[in-house]
């Protein structure tokens, strides 16, 4: 490779130094990677908001380096030419030991900086998919949902089937969303708690739909709910329903129970951004006649609103993410015999330190720990109550995120977030007055076959019982919520 040594270089000769041709194998590699990577999350079939980043900004990133490596070796150079009157090209006698080792390096480094880009862009893709990046990779801010989550029914299930779905749709939206996820955790600008529902979350019939396949839901499921008191007994009241979750295939079978409403389409409003004041509701039947509803107190135009369709999150909004109530949470742990029954009053106090508020996760063990061996001296199943009751409280609190059932209201049922009486009220009155949304029709979605303890639960009533509260009675006008609310 050789050159007349006289005159000004052209821009081409000028790039034939090691610095120029170093950058332009890294604008190669980058170039290489971004391709690879744009093809392999485009053929995947479902996009992953992280691999924006690789995408987007770190390849764009390498390109930009070598490209200011070739400009620098230009500008390197034309200095070279100037200083000395003369073009001094590189060249290559591969007659000479050194330039054939000089170039035998430069080529062998070329093609394992490519190969090291390709390798390594495919793993980083295959690392942005998995949970451990999605739930640990930003560690204090996704703590509270990667422990929840790896607690829940949908553990084996990865967290971008459900976040992003298949399709090429949101896959822009998708890389705009990673985008900035990191920019608010690097300058410490997302909220705590980080605040539900997801805006403009994707449809559930879109990603929930290709695993729960609501036309082929069917039958019903019987479940013991196993409660105790805040007594000094802790006395059990168990309650066993038999939930009518129906069907959804108006051609296999009746349209009837909790899944009515998603074979029918309802439309609601929500005046609050937790979903939890829904004072309009619109049903639309098989036959595409039309009933809205409406609180006396909403008097407003609907075209001011945002009109949702209800999907299976409007019910099931904490399917993956789901922090346990302090009650419940103890409920369980005493009928697992993971907390002693035989410790007085055990129920009430365990529920009582777990809601207390604590700066640190530390603070809270330690104090847990205080509180109930003070309360149980020279007991000796009070120990591994200690150790049931601080696992609740790390599993279902994180103080720093300020995270915990309270933050996170909870749709299904309605004992201790109004749930299904968002709508079921018997105040949803339809334009016409003949119709309400009724709460008193329980048996609709749910019969309560037995209740109470020990033998009461195996007189079971097949048409139902009417419910019994527990230890006193209660005014019918309250809701569950009214008084239950997830404490002592």
């Amino acid at each position: 490779m050789s050159s007349s040594p006289q005159g000004h270089g052209h821009f081409g000769d000028r790039l034939r130094n090691w610095l120029s041709l170093s950058g332009l194998v890294i604008m190669l590699g980058s170039v290489f990677a971004f391709l690879m990577l744009f093809i392999v999350d485009m053929m995947k079939g479902s996009a992953n908001p992280y691999v924006g980043i690789l995408t987007y900004m770190v390849t764009p990133a390498f390109s930009t380096l070598g490209v200011t490596l070739v400009v620098l070796g230009i500008v390197f150079k034309r200095r070279q030419e100037r200083r000395e009157g003369r073009r001094t090209p590189i060249v290559i006698d591969l007659s000479r030991p050194r330039d054939r080792r000089i170039l035998g390096i430069f080529v062998t480094g070329s093609i394992l900086f490519l190969f090291i880009s390709a390798f390594g862009s495919y793993t980083s893709y295959q690392f942005t998919e998995s949970v451990t990046f999605c739930g640990q990779a930003c560690h204090e801010v996704m703590e509270p949902e990667m422990v929840t989550y790896s607690h829940s029914p949908h553990a084996r299930v990865s967290c971008v089937e459900c976040h992003i779905g298949p399709g090429a749709t949101w896959f822009v939206r998708s890389k705009l969303s990673g985008a900035y996820q990191v920019y608010a955790t690097a300058l410490d600008k997302y909220p705590r708690p980080v605040p539900t529902p997801i805006e403009n979350l994707r449809p559930a019939r879109d990603t929930c739909e290709h695993c729960h396949w609501p036309q082929r839901f069917s039958g019903d499921l019987v479940r013991t709910y196993h409660h105790y008191l805040s007594d000094e007994e802790n006395s059990e009241y168990s309650v066993r329903v038999m939930l009518r979750v129906g069907g959804g295939d108006p051609d296999q079978r009746e349209v009837s129970g909790i899944h009515w409403h998603i074979a029918n389409k309802v439309e609601y409003i929500a005046t609050d951004k937790s979903r939890l004041e829904i004072p309009w509701v619109r049903l639309t039947d098989s036959q595409g006649r039309q009933t809205e509803f409406r609180t006396p107190e909403f008097t407003e135009d609907i075209a001011r609103h945002e009109i949702r369709t209800m999907d299976c999150i409007d019910c099931h909004n904490r399917p993956a993410h789901i922090y346990k109530k302090p009650n419940d949470a103890v409920d369980r742990a005493l009928a697992q015999g993971w907390i002693d029954r035989s410790l007085p009053g055990i129920r009430a106090k365990a529920t009582e330190a777990l809601v207390q508020e604590y700066a640190t996760k530390d603070e809270a063990l330690q104090r847990i720990a205080e509180t109930l061996t003070a309360a149980y001296p020279g007991e000796p199943t009070i120990l591994p109550a200690i150790a049931a009751v601080q696992r609740i409280y790390s599993d279902n609190f994180f103080p720093t995120m300020k995270a915990n059932w309270r933050a996170y209201p909870e749709h299904i049922g309605h004992k201790d977030w109004p749930g299904c009486v968002r709508c079921h009220d018997d105040n949803h009155v339809s334009t016409d007055g003949q119709r309400t949304i009724s709460f008193s029709n329980c048996n609709s979605c749910h019969l309560i076959l037995a209740q109470g303890q020990g033998e009461e639960l195996e007189l079971m009533t097949l048409g139902g019982q009417e419910f019994k509260h527990p230890g006193e009675d209660y005014d019918p006008a309250f809701k569950c919520h009214d008084c239950h609310t997830g404490g002592p």
